[in-house]
């Protein structure tokens, strides 16, 4: 069995200054502005978009970011509309095969919940959360040496198991998921996801999150 951390990926995104340019095109459309278009100006453009949440305009542009979490959390993601999804398949997919290393691999839960393990009940609790990972695992494989397909397998998987999820999103629609999963109040394994993803736009986006705040 392999504990792993969550992480993401960045599939596709064009360069911040093409997207500043695109957005600013099309949004000067509505005000027919596009004679105020200079090399500077865009930024500043889009910020004021976002002050009067004419967020529409954003719309127009997406970004695809492949996500590897465990599955309680892919469940809260394939919630958000509008966005496209492609995940991995535990109906197909055998993890008892070489592509697999032999094994199941689960997201850690002590890095999701911030667990201390010097001390003992994080410790404890972590340890029961190992044995549980453990024989699962051990339920999983038995279940296919007896001639289950994957897909019958699979029901004794835990919602720990790592998945891989792809996801796109118009920039509207990244903005309201890292409202509502980066905020102190979403799951801690689905925050720390979504913290990552928006650490990335921060650096790679930053106008089209700059003025998002959370508690």
């Amino acid at each position: 069995m392999k504990i792993m951390k969550p992480s993401i990926e960045i599939v596709d995104m064009d360069s911040y200054e093409s997207i500043l340019k695109k957005i600013e095109k099309i949004g000067r459309v509505c005000y027919k502005s596009e004679g105020k278009i200079t090399e500077d100006s865009a930024e500043k453009f889009i910020r004021s978009l976002l002050t009067r949440q004419h967020e529409s305009v954003i719309e127009h542009e997406n970004v695809t970011v492949r996500v590897v979490c465990d599955r309680g959390v892919s469940h809260e993601i394939v919630r958000h509309r509008i966005a496209s999804y492609s995940q991995e398949s535990t109906r197909y997919c055998n993890y008892a095969g070489d592509k697999f290393d032999n094994q199941i691999s689960v997201i850690d839960l002590a890095s999701g919940f911030q667990y201390d393990l010097s001390k003992e009940n994080d410790k404890a609790k972590y340890d029961v959360w190992v044995t549980a990972m453990q024989n699962a695992e051990k339920a999983y494989f038995r279940m296919l040496e007896l001639g289950a397909t994957p897909q019958e397998a699979r029901s004794v998987l835990p919602n720990s198991l790592k998945t891989e999820i792809v996801m796109t999103m118009n920039l509207r629609s990244w903005r309201n998921f890292f409202r509502l999963r980066v905020d102190s109040h979403a799951h801690p394994q689905m925050r720390e996801v979504a913290g990552i993803i928006y650490e990335e736009f921060q650096k790679k986006l930053p106008v089209f999150v700059a003025d998002l705040e959370f508690d």
